[in-house]
C-alpha cells in the first residue's frame, strides 16, 4: 500500500506520515525542503517501510502532475492521499496584496484541488482509497486577522464536501480533519503568545489518521473537529 503526503517535511505532515509507516505504508513524501524531507524518509526506512522523497513547491501549477508522476513511476501507484501542506498569513485583510493572496490559495486550495484530480485515476485502482484533506476550524468560523487563510480554508472544506460525493460511486472515502491551534511552527509564528504545551500535538491528528485508514467498517465518519486551546483564535 502506498500513501502521498504532502507537508511531510514537518509538523503535522510528518507525524503523519511516520504514522502511516507503523501501519505498513510505503511514502511518498513531498515538500519544498529537501534536507528536511531526507530526514524523514531516514525515519521511514528505519521502520522497514520504502520512502520517495520529491522536493516540490506546490504554489507551482505543473507541481500536482509532477508529484503524482513521480510516486507512479516510482512506487507503482496511490492508495493513500493526504493532503496537509499549507501557508499560513496573519493580519489585517486591508494589509493583504494580490501576491499573497494567491500565494495562500495556491497552496491551500488550488494544489490540494488538482492533486486529488492527478491522483484519481490511479485511486480508482486501489483496493482500499482514501484521500484526507487537513484543513482547519477557520474553515468553518472567522477570527481577526486570518482573512486569507480562513478564505483558503473554506475553499478546501467546500471542495472535499463535493469531492467526496463525486467519487463515491469508486468507493473513494474522502474525509477532512480541521484542527484548532496545533503545535507547529506555522501556529508559533502566528501566535507566538501561546504555551505550545496547550495546543493540540501533531501526532493527535496523525492517530486520527492511523483511525481512518485500518477502519473500514460500514460506519463512516465524514469530518473530524479537533479543539483544545480556547483563546482568541483557536476556540
Amino acid at each position: 500500500m502506498i500513501a502521498l503526503v504532502s507537508g511531510a517535511s514537518r509538523g503535522i505532515g510528518k507525524s503523519i506520515a511516520l504514522e502511516l509507516a507503523d501501519c505498513g505504508y510505503d511514502l511518498a513524501l513531498t515538500g519544498r525542503d529537501g534536507n528536511a524531507l531526507q530526514q524523514v524518509v531516514a525515519e521511514v526506512k528505519a521502520k522497514g517501510r520504502q520512502a520517495l522523497p520529491v522536493v516540490a513547491d506546490l504554489s507551482d501549477e505543473q507541481a500536482p502532475a509532477f508529484i503524482v508522476g513521480r510516486v507512479v513511476e516510482h512506487l507503482g501507484g496511490i492508495d493513500v492521499l493526504v493532503n496537509c501542506a499549507g501557508l499560513s498569513l496573519s493580519g489585517s485583510f486591508t494589509d493583504v496584496t494580490p501576491e499573497q493572496w494567491d500565494l495562500i490559495m495556491k497552496v491551500n486550495a488550488r494544489a490540494p484541488f488538482f492533486l486529488c484530480k492527478e491522483a484519481l485515476p490511479y485511486l480508482k485502482l486501489s483496493e482500499k482509497p482514501i484521500v484526507i484533506n487537513i484543513a482547519s476550524v477557520v474553515g468553518f468560523k472567522g477570527y481577526i486577522h486570518q482573512s486569507v487563510y480562513a478564505s483558503s480554508k473554506h475553499a478546501l472544506t467546500g471542495f472535499t464536501k463535493v469531492f467526496a460525493k463525486e467519487v463515491q460511486p469508486y468507493g473513494i472515502r474522502v474525509h477532512l480533519i480541521s484542527p484548532g491551534g496545533v503545535a507547529t511552527e506555522m501556529v508559533t509564528r502566528m501566535r507566538p503568545d501561546i504555551d505550545p504545551s496547550e495546543l493540540i500535538q501533531p501526532q493527535e491528528v496523525a492517530e486520527i489518521v492511523r483511525f481512518l485508514v485500518t477502519r473500514r467498517g460500514n460506519g463512516v465518519i465524514d469530518q473530524f473537529y479537533l479543539r483544545r486551546y480556547s483563546g482568541l483564535a483557536f476556540d
